[in-house]
Parts: structure tokens; sequence; C-alpha cells
């Protein structure tokens, strides 16, 4: 059991919270959210055997990707997360797209003031 008492998942589901506690370790007292959040999507029975199976280093890289999916799912019903990754990778399209544009108004400005463009630098930064 934790040292404030029972953990945020043994609060929310009302049971006392044993030394061993899977969950307490990663769904403090203080940040009820984060479990009620995980809890909603996944449920606590599945959470604590998907933690379980784990080697315990990787646990704490779990919960917080459980809490990020969870918090995704919850804000964007459909797409959860993939729809964040899908937004970055627009962006990061959309920037490479202007950023080819840019690059191609310099070369043309140096070309018309009979400058030849840094071809090479180009090359290096794509």
């Amino acid at each position: 059991m934790n040292m404030s008492g029972r953990c945020a998942a043994c609060k929310y589901l009302r049971r006392r919270c044993p030394s061993d506690c899977i969950l307490s370790p990663y769904f403090p007292s203080n940040d009820p959210q984060r479990f009620t959040s995980v809890h909603r999507i996944y449920g606590a029975s599945n959470v604590a055997k998907m933690l379980q199976e784990l080697l315990p280093h990787l646990r704490v890289e779990a919960a917080e990707t459980l809490c990020y999916e969870a918090q995704c799912r919850i804000q964007d019903p459909i797409y959860g997360c993939v729809g964040v990754i899908s937004q970055l990778h627009q962006q990061i399209q959309d920037t490479e797209c202007q950023l080819a544009k840019t690059r191609a108004e310099i070369a043309l400005m140096m070309n018309s003031d009979g400058q030849e463009p840094p071809q090479a630098q180009v090359d290096q930064q794509i």
C-alpha cells in the first residue's frame, strides 16, 4: 500500500489497496483522473493484467502510454491517438511543401540576380 493510503485505482474501485497492488505505483492517489481515464477505456482488470505481464522496468512506460492513449480516445472516440499522429504527419507534409516552395523562390531570386544557386547546400539540407 502506498504511504498516503489507497492508490487512485483502489479508491475508484472502492477496495482495499494491498501492499503488492500492481496499479499503485502508476496511479497515485493524488491524480485520480489518470486512473479514471484508463479504466474508462480499458477496464481496471485489463490494465492490471497488461502491467503484470510486462517486465517491471517496462511498466512505467506502458502505464504512461495507456494514459496517453486513453486521453486521446476520450477526446477523439473514432481515431484516438491515430488522429493526433495523422494531424502531425499532415503538418510535416505541409511544412515540407512550404520549405520546397521557399527554396524554389530563393533559387529563382538568385538566378534572376545572375548568381548561381548554391545547389550543394540545398542538396545537403534535403
